[in-house]
């Protein structure tokens, strides 16, 4: 029986995609390797500045974001300029501490279920919303850029590997660690109060510099849930990150180390404070209005475009990124002064 053009094409895709695990293995291996020996030279060459970062180490930071890269082309939460972009963010994290790397994964995969839950209900309320959420490298850079960045300081100053959050002995990789910290739970918290507080609950948002009631979508609107979910999500970044660090670090750092449970509390402060922050500039520096005819809220001014709120001077991607620059930045100097 002869197959059609669309069975042979599912056929070759079946086919590929079980042979993605090893294509991956025949990448990672010699970039891996090829990162393990320039870091060999390298350490040769300023000694007693640099250690030498085990093998295990490169492999890990290479294999795993490109694992989770590609599963995220596959389940359609990522675009390819996402993936790639993903991946480099990736790499660099996991290279520095396999606690920041829990980080992402945890806003990766939970903002991509939420963003995901009751699209037909969003798709309603937002015009430029995409099905299934696919988040390009532009969104990825707003959402995982600060972290990088400070992911990069992290290997400069401290090099590679976990350590406790220790403000007295070790504050400058305590300071990174929670910055980092806080700009994942900021992003989480912001997405899962954004995804989900718009979808439940039946009652109106309030518009955060007025408290006037606005559409569900308006740019700068909060609400209860929204708050809450904001709350949620940001301590559940906070939850992962302390009990990877129970597994990880060695027990007799912990002992030495003051307690470390308080960042669970600064990833829920962080997640809700990075969404307050966003809802404000939102609801000044970027433009909402709603449609006449259709009822659904738009960023941009137009014919047929009543104004509720804002000035169009920035878009959610700039807002997205200065609330984790400013959240990543506020925590770790609050955190200082009020660590036990």
């Amino acid at each position: 029986m002869t197959k059609t053009r669309d069975e042979l094409y599912e056929e070759s895709r079946s086919r590929l995609e079980k042979m993605y695990p090893i294509f991956l293995m025949l990448i990672s291996l010699p970039l891996s390797m090829f990162f393990w020996v320039g870091n060999l030279a390298f350490t040769h060459l300023w000694a007693d500045q640099y250690d030498e970062v085990p093998p295990t180490r490169w492999f890990a930071a290479t294999l795993i974001p490109l694992l989770v890269a590609t599963w995220g082309l596959k389940k359609k939460s990522l675009c390819m300029s996402g993936a790639v972009l993903g991946a480099i963010v990736g790499f660099i994290l996991t290279l520095g501490s396999y606690l920041f790397f829990v980080c992402l994964l945890t806003f990766f995969v939970t903002s991509s279920r939420v963003t995901k839950f009751r699209s037909s209900m969003k798709n309603k309320l937002e015009n430029d919303f995409k099905e299934g959420g696919q988040r390009n490298w532009l969104q990825v850079l707003c959402n995982g850029g600060m972290a990088a960045q400070l992911g990069l300081l992290y290997i400069i100053d401290n090099g590679c590997g976990e350590q406790s959050i220790d403000f007295d002995q070790n504050y400058r990789s305590s300071w990174l660690s929670v910055g980092i910290l806080a700009a994942f739970a900021c992003s989480n918290g912001d997405t899962w109060a954004s995804e989900l507080g718009t979808v439940i609950g039946s009652s109106q948002p309030f518009l955060i510099t007025s408290w006037k009631r606005v559409p569900k979508g308006t740019n700068g609107g909060v609400s209860f849930f929204g708050l809450l979910f904001s709350l949620l999500g940001g301590l559940l970044v906070g939850i992962v990150y302390y009990l990877t660090l129970l597994y990880i670090v060695d027990p007799i750092i912990l002992v030495r180390s003051p307690p470390q449970w308080p960042v669970i509390f600064w990833g829920g402060f962080a997640g809700l404070f990075g969404s307050l922050f966003d809802s404000f500039l939102g609801a000044t520096l970027q433009y909402s209005g709603v449609n006449k005819k259709t009822g659904v809220v738009v960023e941009h001014p137009g014919p047929g475009i009543k104004w509720i709120s804002g000035h169009p001077l920035l878009d959610n991607h700039c807002v997205n990124l200065l609330s984790t620059i400013v959240t990543a930045l506020v925590t770790p100097k609050l955190a200082n002064l009020f660590w036990p």
